[in-house]
């Protein structure tokens, strides 16, 4: 029997794919549950394993190419005699690799037996002797007769990466361009931006990831929306900081804790539009952008961030970050937010409107941290450390009075109480 391999649907809102690589070639014998290729969604790269044992026919869309979602990729053959009926099967279509240069609906199918559901690589052995390593230092690997099987990986949770092929083979390694990660509020040097080099006047195909965050901020400009913005003084917050960024703790995961503690007091401003009606969350999830190198941003997300400890939440963002730098982030791990942060403090702007991601009620956008000469209440001129907020906000859901009330609350923590996010 002849299996199709799909383009797999590894999001809601995926409705094509991009083949990163083939981690399996024609005429490999395929295991079930073996990682058969890489696919590139609209956030993460992903392994897809298949559901069947046989042998990988013929690939129809090579690596480096798009399939909408739904359509076959490849044919496993069950056996070695059925290899040849299936090659002859994708006659034309295995000779010029189908390639999408737009969007389409994505089809509605029925389950797809021959691929299984995707799964991210985070050891660098699963318990059932499969090494787990990214398509580069597989590739690598078989380049430079590098064994796996005796490599320890360095990548996030021991995955190899091609860092420790090279190293193993003797080679001088790569160093992967750095992320651009959520900044800290209250330091004013930017971290270098990447810039892809590019020829004037030519054009750049987006990628599957940028293509979906294009689709989502159409999406979120449907919504009728409002800004207010608010004053916050930092001092209390800053000195916090200085006691404890020694045990791990960053500004970043300090204003995260704040506002998904103040969002707990404000459940309409964790809520989110639908057809139904409001729906409130049960939980606090708190989406923080983080820029990619090659361009466009993620929003990793801090699960019930009101919950946790902040040591723990920094410790979870650091992760969160690490992997959504190898691109390993499952979907409920950038998709679940209730809440977004947008922070662009460190590179000195004062103020800026957000955009409101689809599905979320409310956005923050956060600015540099000054020293400012201000006048108290009883007339005195004093230096304090300020930074300018502002809230977008769905106004189908929240009303300025609810934007009000949840600014000044968030303002009053870390104004005169920013030690309890410590508790």
């Amino acid at each position: 029997m002849i299996h199709d391999i799909f383009m797999p649907a590894l999001s809601s809102t995926m409705t094509e794919g991009k083949i990163v690589s083939w981690v399996k070639s024609p005429g490999d014998k395929v295991a079930k549950g073996e990682t058969v290729l890489v696919v590139e969604s609209d956030k993460a790269d992903m392994d897809v394993e298949s559901f069947y044992e046989g042998y990988l026919a013929i690939i129809l869309v090579e690596a480096g190419q798009e399939a909408p979602v739904g359509s076959a990729i490849a044919y496993i053959a069950e056996t070695q005699e059925e290899i040849a009926l299936a090659q002859q099967k994708g006659g034309s279509s295995a000779a010029t690799p189908p390639t999408t240069t737009k969007s389409v609906p994505t089809p509605e199918v029925a389950p797809l037996p021959a691929i299984a559901a995707p799964v991210a690589e985070t050891t660098s052995s699963n318990g059932n002797g499969r090494i787990v390593a990214s398509p580069r230092a597989k590739k690598l690997a078989k380049e430079f007769s590098v064994n796996l099987n005796t490599l320890k990986g360095s990548g996030p949770h021991g995955r190899i990466v091609a860092e420790d092929v090279e190293k193993a083979a003797g080679k001088t390694p790569t160093i992967a361009a750095p992320v651009v990660s959520a900044p800290v509020v209250t330091t004013p040097k930017a971290a270098p931006v990447v810039t892809p080099t590019v020829t004037p006047g030519e054009t750049v195909p987006l990628t599957t990831f940028q293509k979906a965050l294009v689709q989502n901020m159409v999406a979120a400009m449907q919504a009728p929306t409002f800004r207010v913005g608010y004053t916050i003084t930092t001092d209390e917050l800053d000195k916090l900081y200085k006691q404890i960024k020694a045990k791990g703790v960053t500004m970043t995961a300090l204003l995260a804790k704040a506002v998904a503690v103040t969002l707990k007091k404000h459940p309409i401003v964790n809520a989110s539009y639908s057809d139904a009606g409001i729906v409130y969350h049960p939980s606090v999830n708190v989406a923080m952008a983080v820029a990619m190198p090659d361009g466009g941003l993620i929003t990793p997300v801090l699960q019930n961030a009101d919950q946790m400890d902040i040591y723990s939440l920094s410790r979870r963002w650091k992760e969160l970050v690490e992997r959504a730098r190898a691109k390993q982030l499952q979907p409920e791990e950038y998709n679940s937010g209730t809440f977004t942060l947008s922070n662009l403090g460190m590179f000195g702007v004062d103020r800026f409107d957000a955009i409101l991601p689809p599905g979320q009620g409310g956005i923050l956008a956060i600015g540099a941290s000054r020293s400012q000469v201000v006048a108290n209440d009883q007339g005195l001129i004093g230096v304090k450390r300020q930074m300018m907020v502002n809230v977008t906000c769905d106004h189908r859901v929240i009303y300025g009075a609810h934007a009000a009330a949840f600014l000044q609350d968030l303002a009053t923590l870390i104004e005169t109480n920013a030690q309890s996010l410590t508790l």
